[in-house]
């Protein structure tokens, strides 16, 4: 799979051999450590230390806990062009800290070549089709072991089209949150209005979407960040030149891959 994002399947980058049903761990940094050492077995990655203080820097950032106990803990790193992927299950649950504050069932482990700067929000865009639906969810965490949890994860789907409706308009998802943002200090009959049109443009955006911005702003008070001069104005850390170009050029949405708020073109980058 060097340097391809064509596969369409978690499996084509899952095998049962890169799973642990079990969890050992009794916190996120023991837990992403485990899940390494299969990575490491398995030599799909060597630089475990490297690999380990980057996913470490990145959760003291943002809790990569994406809500309905699952978490996607990640990292950019050289790895010849393959993407190293590693699952673990836990039934007593660990707490990661995420956006819903309630503890990870899964927590899916992702390390990726900085070659391939579009293969998060590829991922994140999978992940959240499926993740959506309750009864998707309850098939993975009722899973009664490695095989069938490999076989209900390999049906997620990795690349989409671009006219899925799980990459909405990004102008459409600032509107909203410039709209919100104005109700809070809006009068009475002015905010009636704003919710109507608040209202409307969720209408238009898909469920999962919506309900990831709902938990973000809900935690911090706002979900979505311009991207101004390749720097995400929402932590300040640099964008992956790829996915910053992309961005420019493009309406869609994209998930930032350090602070996990959604991205979009600057305004004053469009002008």
């Amino acid at each position: 799979m060097k340097g391809s994002l064509k596969s369409s399947h978690f499996s084509d980058f899952l095998q049962p051999s890169q799973i642990i049903f079990n969890l050992k761990a009794k916190d996120k940094i023991q837990a992403i450590e485990e899940l390494l050492d299969v990575l490491v077995k398995q030599k799909l990655v060597e630089n475990k230390k490297l690999i380990l203080t980057r996913i470490i820097d990145r959760e003291r950032l943002e809790s990569t806990g994406l809500g309905h106990n699952v978490a996607l803990p990640h990292a950019r790193v050289d790895t010849e062009g393959e993407i190293a992927i590693a699952v673990g299950k836990s039934k007593a649950g660990i707490s990661f800290d995420s956006i819903d504050h309630k503890k990870v069932h899964l927590i899916i482990l992702i390390v990726w070549d900085p070659s391939l700067p579009g293969l998060f929000n590829h991922l994140f865009a999978g992940l959240a089709k499926f993740l959506r639906y309750s009864g998707f969810r309850q098939r993975v965490f009722g899973s009664k072991n490695k095989s069938e949890l490999h076989g209900v994860l390999s049906e997620i789907a990795l690349s989409l089209p671009q006219e899925d409706t799980i990459i909405s308009r990004a102008s459409l998802l600032m509107k909203l949150q410039e709209i919100e943002i104005k109700k809070k200090k809006a009068k009475k009959e002015q905010r009636k209005k704003l919710k109507e049109q608040a209202t409307l443009i969720r209408q238009e955006l898909d469920e999962a979407l919506v309900d990831r911005y709902d938990r973000l702003m809900e935690r911090y008070g706002f979900a979505v960040a311009e991207v101004d001069g390749g720097v995400c104005q929402g932590c300040n850390i640099n964008v992956a030149t790829g996915l910053s170009s992309a961005i420019e050029g493009s309406n869609d949405i994209y998930v930032c891959e350090n602070c996990g708020k959604f991205m979009v073109a600057s305004k004053n980058k469009e002008k």
